[in-house]
């Protein structure tokens, strides 16, 4: 027996965290309690020396060290203070009267105002609640199809995965040792297509079925003329800046994205008291959740600190390695096996589970494999995204379903008995978009230039070419001869 748990050390230590997880331990407590359950083992076996888990501290305090995660509350409160600041508000009712007149006006704009929520507050609840509570009631009252709503509301809020700055990039960039900055502007172009091809599945519902997504009726058009010119350009200016002041920094290199996301932060406090909605009770709430959010991402990052040393320590990364490099098709086979793979754990895992377990173990399967990371991982940054879409598990859903009306209810406007909106026809509408971004996937493997073409490979220097050559001297004497190299 001992010697099959020595052989086997590697598979029954992710067993044993797939079964946690599966019967929905908290992941943070999962990862380190397999990590030291099993580092006891195998030190009790004489797999491992008691030495290894003196490595645990240094770990631990080298992740609180770490500068670039101290972007994820940065972001986190910006994109807080943000959504309780009515930008949202203030856009998507403007920008729903820019396209009111043409059908799926309405949700042109939802996806429109995701993009830019998701450019300013990279915060996927942020974006999914404010849409819901704002333009799903007028998308109703207009008409607008239940299903069709839904789906496009809870797909647009998902944008804020990809389009920088995602949480996620900072994550997966982390645990692929590259850049954030590089992450960032590899993810810029996947994350407008994949917003561009959102648009066009509402072209084509349109040209189907029109009756699904009609236009705004000429008395719900209250802006006309300068007077939504002048609304447009008061709404748009003051995100836009702010986009440029955290992204723009970063990819002209002026600043780090620590420091972009503490600029936005501030430039986010500066809206909102500008708008007079910053007072004591939002600014408590908003530090409360970032506090929290940014506690779960820590802990999550420190039990999977604890779970790969000992997974390591086992030999599991070579484990991983050779059950990855074994698949038939090389690099397409590994890509199918990975994207596959993760789509189906996205099910029941989110995206920071799936990015803190996962990716560890991926990544130097990819880099031997010959796979540009920062490709690879805003590959998984799109697949991941999913997590949020896919029923009956996604995020994305439940935070619509938390503020979509769950009973008949009157229509304030119109006096109206509405119809409530179901939990099927939120899944069912999440359904077409999740298709959408498989398609992303597939065009993000067939055109690698998607994310590579915004890279900046100028200042790109491989250092396993680099060969130094000192010149050879006689100093005479001793007709000794020092050759450095």
């Amino acid at each position: 027996m001992s010697a099959f748990i020595i052989a086997n050390m590697a598979p029954l230590m992710f067993a044993a965290l797939i079964g946690f997880l599966l019967i929905g331990y908290p992941v943070a407590f999962a990862l380190a309690a397999n990590g030291i359950v099993f580092g006891l083992v195998g030190i009790e076996l004489g797999l491992l020396n008691l030495q290894l888990f003196q490595a645990l501290p240094e770990r631990v305090f080298g992740i609180m060290r770490n500068d670039t995660l101290l972007a994820i509350p940065f972001f986190t409160f910006m994109g807080l203070i943000l959504e309780r600041s009515g930008m949202a508000e203030d856009l998507l009712d403007t920008i729903g009267q820019l396209f009111g007149p043409i059908r799926g006006g309405l949700a042109y704009a939802v996806i429109f105002v995701g993009a830019l929520l998701a450019a300013t507050t990279g915060v996927v609840a942020a974006s999914v609640i404010s849409m819901g509570l704002i333009s799903l009631p007028i998308m109703l009252r207009y008409g607008y199809d239940r299903r069709v709503a839904a789906g496009v509301i809870a797909a647009s809020g998902t944008l804020a995965q990809i389009i920088p700055p995602s949480l996620v990039l900072i994550i997966m960039a982390d645990q692929l040792g590259r850049s954030v900055g590089d992450m960032y502007q590899g993810a810029f172009i996947p994350g407008f297509v994949l917003t561009g091809l959102y648009a066009g599945y509402i072209f084509i519902v349109t040209l189907v079925k029109p009756n699904l997504a009609p236009a705004l009726p000429p008395e719900a058009r209250t802006l006309r003329g300068m007077g939504l010119l002048a609304r447009v350009v008061f709404s748009l200016v003051p995100p836009l800046v702010l986009i440029f002041l955290v992204l723009g920094t970063i990819f002209i290199g002026v600043a780090t994205p620590t420091e972009g996301g503490a600029m936005g932060a501030t430039g986010a406090l500066i809206l909102a008291l500008a708008r007079r909605k910053l007072d004591w009770t939002l600014l408590k709430q908003a530090m409360d959740t970032t506090a929290k959010l940014s506690s779960f991402v820590v802990f999550i990052l420190v039990g999977s600190t604890v779970f790969g040393l000992v997974f390591r320590g086992v030999n599991g990364d070579l484990w991983v390695e050779h059950l990855l490099t074994a698949l038939p098709g090389g690099q397409l086979g590994f890509l199918i096996f990975v994207n596959a793979l993760m789509f189906v754990l996205a099910f029941f895992l989110d995206f920071f589970e799936l990015a803190f377990i996962l990716v560890p173990l991926l990544g130097p399967v990819a880099e031997k494999l010959g796979i540009d990371l920062i490709w690879f991982g805003v590959l998984l940054g799109v697949n991941m995204q999913t997590s949020f879409m896919h029923p009956p598990f996604g995020f994305a859903l439940f935070y619509l379903r938390s503020v979509a009306p769950a009973s008949d209810y009157l229509d304030k406007l119109t006096g109206k008995l509405t119809p409530r909106v179901t939990t099927g026809q939120i899944y069912w509408g999440a359904v077409p978009f999740v298709f959408i971004q498989v398609i992303m996937v597939c065009l993000v493997i067939a055109f690698p230039t998607l994310v590579t073409g915004a890279l900046d490979h100028s200042a790109v220097v491989d250092t396993s070419k680099i060969k130094i050559e000192v010149q050879q001297e006689d100093y005479g004497g001793g007709g000794g001869m020092y050759d450095n190299k």
